[in-house]
């Protein structure tokens, strides 16, 4: 029988090495991982990386780290491990497969650090920029346990949920985003070209414009002078709003105005319901204490209004209290969902109950896309159609009194 020479970390922290007799080196991690134990490096003689790697297939994106780079690594993290492959060497052919420059110098740095003796989550905390707070709450729970194949499991779940639904919400802004842009571009196309042609022609009849035929010359005279203002206006206000945004009263402002937008207000509440519970229910799952939990999913919220009536919920539990009697006062989570938290609160089941939330509020955002999108198609459409329809017959009231002007003009 084989032998194995291993490299491994106990619950206590400290760092062991030995040899263990088993069949094949699956065998050999397995009786490691019953006896506590979170394997780092195992070996069998004449077996490399290389040969590991062959198993695997590449991943990646290129330019610095983004989320799809996390998602992809952590499904194949898991994978790996699943399949016995320590974590160091599983690293290392992460590493070496990344097309990603930034993630793979992240990765070659964590494995050095966690070769060095460091822990795997402070390992990962030192990169901050790549491993978001949630992450690194939860591979240390997986390190305390015990479990860290389980918890990578969950975290790949967790990470492909989120960003099924970031692409929910984007698909829902691109459509409208796009065609008020093309509107625009006509708009200022028709002002800036085509009305001036226009303006020389109803100037040779010498005779005083209906109104919205005025304005709309004066318009374009203005575009036309002052030319340069067409770019300046958005970055201007852009660059604005980011200042007045950065500070605490202007970003507590604006992030409730968002909440209660009317069309897209109930979509941002439907998303952060369902990202609060898929992640409070994540890490309470993985056995993340709930107070350092909820500070975790606080400060991912993405939403200051939210992320204050989350802390608040610590606060109220640090005090003996419940989860569901702060967040039903926030006023942004609907009662059908303090009502489960409850439920879920009172059998002892939070993290299912919380899941079971995330994945009903998967389903009302997949709704509120489709319906938004409906609503939205109409409405722009209409509305573009005001804009070039009134600047269409601004342009050609004058003709309809044609014989006048040109009476008037003699």
């Amino acid at each position: 029988m084989p032998a194995f020479a291993y490299k491994a970390r106990g619950i206590d922290g400290n760092v062991t090495q030995g040899l263990i007799d088993a069949a094949e080196q699956r065998v050999a991690v397995d009786r490691l991982r019953q006896q506590k134990l979170i394997v780092l490096e195992i070996n069998q003689h004449g077996e490399g990386v290389g040969s590991i790697l062959k198993k695997f297939m590449p991943g990646g994106g290129k330019g610095k780290v983004t989320s799809k780079d996390l998602v992809l690594f952590s499904r194949q993290l898991s994978t790996l491990v699943s399949a016995g492959v320590p974590i160091v060497q599983g690293l290392a052919i992460l590493a070496e497969q990344a097309d990603n420059p930034a993630f793979r110098t992240v990765l070659e740095h964590v494995r050095t650090d966690i070769e060095s003796g460091l822990s795997i989550s402070d390992a990962l905390k030192k990169h901050s920029h790549a491993f978001p707070d949630i992450y690194t709450s939860m591979i240390r729970a997986g390190e305390v346990g015990g479990i860290l194949d389980v918890i990578l499991e969950r975290l790949s779940a967790y990470l492909e949920s989120a960003e099924a639904l970031k692409a929910k919400v984007k698909s829902a802004m691109m459509y409208p985003a796009i065609v008020l842009s093309i509107c625009a571009i006509v708009t200022i196309f028709l002002l800036t070209f085509v009305i001036p042609t226009f303006k020389e022609i109803f100037a040779s009849f010498n005779a005083e414009l209906p109104l919205p035929t005025q304005v709309i010359i004066d318009v374009s005279d203005t575009l036309r002078a002052y030319w340069y203002m067409i770019p300046a206006i958005p970055v201007g206000a852009f660059i604005g709003f980011k200042k007045f945004y950065a500070t605490p009263h202007g970003h507590k402002l604006v992030d409730g105005k968002f909440l209660k937008a009317p069309v897209f207000g109930i979509l941002l509440k439907k998303v952060a319901v369902a990202k609060f519970t898929r992640t409070l229910g994540t890490l309470i799952k993985s056995g993340v204490p709930i107070m350092q939990a909820l500070e975790t999913v606080a400060s991912t919220a993405g939403n200051v209004v939210i992320e204050e009536a989350i802390l608040t919920a610590r606060d109220t539990i640090r005090e003996g209290g419940h989860l569901n009697d702060p967040l039903r006062k926030s006023g942004i989570f609907p009662p059908m969902v303090t009502q489960m938290i409850k439920v879920g609160e009172e059998t002892g089941a939070l993290d299912t109950m919380l899941v079971k939330i995330a994945d009903f509020y998967d389903q009302e955002v997949d709704t509120a896309v489709k319906g938004l999108t409906s609503l939205i198609e109409p409405l722009v459409i209409c509305v573009m159609g005001i804009v070039i329809g009134f600047i269409v017959i601004a342009m050609f009231m004058p003709m309809f009194s044609l014989g006048d002007l040109a009476g008037s003009a003699g």
